[in-house]
């Protein structure tokens, strides 16, 4: 295989990008991204583009001519770009990566992120929803991540290539740039006292794992995947020994107002989490890929305290 990894400079992006470079099967690996990659690459080879650089990123990838495209190119707000950068990025990204990989003629498996956000939160939808549910996205970040999904899924169809959609739970780990992990780890934390609803999230770790896994067996179709458990917002706050904050109706627009002061903005899917929940049945990933996620909610919930002191957000890329 010749893998090409959109995304490869995130923590996420580089962790894949090392799991593959250890794969025997795959001949060669390359990537791009606007950051460089978090750790040391030994054989990939990495290219520092915007993905809003059209022209480069094609050139880059057509003159790979992957086998495997693992995109991981999909930008959350408040990560590492402002919410209408990280759209277009996005957008940008996800068009070029899938035109140049298909120019090549020997593209043949496509493994995307996406995440329970397609699902969205509307008055009425399913709770725990499973891969039967239609997307219907509640959230800006819901909305992208859909196009990103419609998107993939008709460029494999003109080759016949598979295309393995995951849909994450948000995902946490170290040094991940989370605008949900950075709202944790204040002081004080908001939570809805009239529901106090369930979130789940996703380990890095696990991330990159089924990402590998994906690629190597060939999947085809959406897949989510979700750490096993749960916690609300409140529980959040009392495993980091922060104090949980109360907040209802238009104390949500102070809340949110303070967290952006505090360094941690808080985009619409992440308030959405919040006041509805978010979680989603995840249990046929070791049927379908053959692996177990590692990292239960509430273990990466109380890692995230453990880890060293972050930076919170000060500005966001342009």
């Amino acid at each position: 295989m010749r893998v090409f990894i959109t995304g490869m400079g995130g923590e996420l992006g580089t962790a894949v990008a090392q799991l593959v470079e250890d794969d025997p099967s795959v001949e060669a690996v390359a990537g791009a991204d606007l950051f460089p990659p978090r750790r040391r690459l030994d054989r990939a080879e990495f290219h520092r583009i915007d993905p809003r650089n059209r022209q480069r990123m094609s050139a880059v990838i057509r003159a790979f001519a992957p086998t495997a495209l693992l995109h991981l190119g999909v930008y959350e707000p408040y990560s590492r770009s402002s919410p209408r950068a990280a759209v277009a990025r996005t957008a940008a990204g996800t068009a070029v990566a899938l035109e140049a990989a298909l120019a090549g003629g020997r593209l043949d498996r496509v493994v995307v992120r996406s995440g329970i956000e397609v699902y969205g939160r509307q008055r009425g939808a399913p709770l725990h929803p499973d891969e039967e549910v239609p997307p219907a996205p509640t959230s800006a970040f819901g909305h992208t991540m859909l196009h990103v999904e419609q998107v993939s899924g008709e460029a494999g169809r003109r080759v016949g290539a598979a295309v393995a959609v995951l849909r994450f739970a948000p995902i946490v780990g170290p040094h991940v740039p989370s605008p949900l992990g950075r709202l944790l780890r204040l002081p004080a934390v908001p939570f809805s006292p009239l529901a106090d609803p369930v979130f789940s999230v996703v380990h890095q770790h696990d991330v990159a794992a089924t990402f590998v896994a994906a690629m190597h067996q060939r999947f085809h179709g959406p897949l989510n995947v979700v750490g096993p458990g749960a916690v609300t917002a409140s529980q959040a706050a009392r495993l980091g020994g922060r104090a949980p904050v109360p907040v209802a109706g238009s104390g949500w627009r102070v809340a949110r107002a303070l967290a952006r002061l505090a360094g941690a903005p808080v985009p619409d899917h992440v308030h959405e989490l919040l006041v509805r929940g978010r979680t989603a049945d995840g249990s046929r990933v070791t049927g379908m890929l053959g692996i177990r996620l590692l990292h239960h909610t509430p273990e990466v919930v109380r890692q995230l305290y453990a880890w060293e002191p972050i930076d919170y957000l000060r500005s966001t890329a342009a």
